[in-house]
């Protein structure tokens, strides 16, 4: 019970970290907060994701080179350029080092307002930092697992944050359903998110991609949207792009 437990919180609250701080709010400034708000959500982002942190900045950076792009062949991530999802996330993985380590030339237009903390990135990023992670998944796991089935879920816990790349990048863009006709493949790939904090929304976070509820129909519940509303009443952050909420497909 305990290991159950454990996966599923890391689970959501790596995801949550991802789509509220690297994706609505690096990638896309959805909305706004202070500097010092900003390192908190980095190292909480960093806490949660552990072995599979990716840079905010970096991230940010690739994920905007992604719209601007989906589906040709500048697309970091599309499973239009690759053949299966292993090549895919590899490729995803290549194009993020490159611009984490600055290796990658890109556009200025694509950098502009990035949350940056090079530092702290840094040290997260190093193999000494993700190694640590492991080892302390692995104990965690020698010490509760009652059973041996349970590491199963350990390659999962160690790399989480590709699994929740896999669905969305390779999945969301081959099968599902749309609301708006787009000039790519993105689709929705679940009636409702429950797996996915609202990231499997692909077809109407296209369409507006700054929207902070990426849900649009009745039944498209984005539970993140919800907590970021409560962030903003809070005070902790302050929103740019108020949701979108009529619905037309083109």
């Amino acid at each position: 019970m305990v290991i159950f437990i454990f996966f599923v919180a890391i689970w959501y609250l790596s995801l949550f970290f991802q789509t509220f701080f690297q994706h609505r709010y690096a990638a896309h400034g959805a909305f706004t907060m202070s500097k010092g708000w900003e390192k908190f959500f980095f190292i909480l982002t960093y806490i949660t994701q552990g072995s599979s942190y990716m840079s905010p900045r970096a991230y940010a950076i690739m994920h905007r080179l992604h719209h601007a792009h989906t589906d040709t062949e500048l697309d970091p991530h599309s499973p239009s350029n690759s053949s299966n999802i292993f090549k895919m996330m590899w490729s995803t993985r290549t194009a993020y080092q490159g611009i984490l380590q600055n290796k990658t030339e890109v556009d200025s237009k694509y950098t502009k307002n990035v949350p940056s903390w090079a530092g702290f990135d840094k040290f997260a990023n190093s193999t000494f930092s993700r190694l640590m992670w492991v080892a302390a998944y692995v104990l965690f796991f020698a010490v509760f697992a009652t059973s041996a089935w349970q590491y199963l879920l350990l390659p999962i816990v160690v790399s989480m944050g590709a699994f929740h790349g896999a669905i969305v990048n390779w999945f969301a863009h081959k099968y599902g359903y749309i609301n708006f006709r787009l000039r790519n493949t993105a689709m929705n790939l679940l009636f409702v998110d429950v797996l996915m904090l609202g990231e499997s929304y692909h077809n109407n976070h296209h369409k507006h991609p700054s929207s902070i509820n990426f849900g649009k129909r009745w039944f498209e519940i984005d539970p993140s949207y919800y907590i970021i509303k409560l962030l903003a009443f809070l005070r902790i952050i302050k929103l740019v792009n108020l949701p979108k909420t009529q619905l037309a497909v083109a």
